[in-house]
């Protein structure tokens, strides 16, 4: 890895903070396997992030003037074209995450390419040219990152090197990351399944956990990157408490809520 300077962030703000949605819906349970094709009731939880989930994120981020990122498998963006049509239309950026968000660690690399390949095709149909990517399950190997080199990606979001914006460095090759981390995303505090349980945890939890992380980026003066998923975050309780913490970030008027490929622009401009 090779690190970088820390941007001048726009208009006086002293944090970076970056909302990240993962629109998995279905995908991801069917990335597991063809039996899932008959669970109805796991399929249905997917869904929910398209009919209930994304809708409250969409309302919230336009209540509160703010643009966020939304990572897309191409197989949500071929059967739910209108939901993330409007995720688009609302000028939220719109990311690639694979196809049918299999862990790349998990198949061949013929599949990787196809994932890749696939997931742009269908995103390019919405009139989405994605620039940023997020791998499935955060696992990226050394044939997708060579595809990401390859097909000229501005940036990745999936490695963990660093909490600041670095450069992730593989046999030759480089492309900005822009970090993430299982302790800021929704799923270790909220997700749950009756295969293998998870956790059920108060939506307080965002109130002490993510604000004490705000807290240190403040003060250190770097990116923020929360990663959510429609059907996880996007349960009432926990929206509330999400809409909580944004209106308490934003109280401290120090906090540019930036786009990722927005922080991605500005760290290429500036390194």
């Amino acid at each position: 890895m090779r690190a970088l300077d820390l941007p001048t962030w726009p208009d006086g703000a002293r944090v970076a903070v970056s909302l990240t949605f993962d629109v998995d819906a279905e995908s991801a349970w069917l990335s597991t396997g063809e039996q899932y094709r008959r669970r109805l009731s796991s399929l249905s939880e997917g869904r929910f992030g398209i009919a209930r989930g994304l809708p409250r994120i969409l309302a919230l981020l336009e209540r509160n003037g703010l643009r966020a990122t939304f990572y897309v498998p191409g197989w949500t963006a071929e059967h739910h074209p209108e939901a993330i049509a409007a995720v688009a239309q609302a000028g939220h950026e719109v990311g690639h995450h694979g196809h049918l968000h299999l862990r790349a660690d998990r198949v061949s690399p013929a599949h990787q390419e196809e994932e890749v390949e696939m997931g742009m095709t269908a995103l390019k149909a919405l009139g989405v040219n994605p620039i940023g990517y997020r791998s499935p399950s955060w696992e990226l190997t050394p044939e997708t990152f060579r595809l990401l080199v390859e097909h000229r990606f501005l940036y990745d979001s999936s490695c963990m090197a660093d909490d600041r914006p670095y450069v992730e460095e593989y046999d030759g090759l480089e492309i900005l990351e822009l970090p993430v981390h299982w302790s800021l995303a929704d799923t270790p505090h909220f997700s749950y399944n009756v295969d293998d349980g998870g956790t059920m945890a108060s939506p307080s939890a965002l109130d002490t956990a993510w604000w004490d992380e705000f807290e240190n980026a403040l003060a250190e003066g770097r990116h923020l990157v929360l990663t959510m998923h429609p059907e996880v975050i996007g349960r009432a309780q926990r929206m509330a408490a999400l809409e909580r913490l944004v209106d308490r970030m934003a109280a401290t008027g120090a906090v540019w809520f930036a786009r990722m490929d927005e922080v991605a622009t500005l760290m290429t401009r500036q390194s």
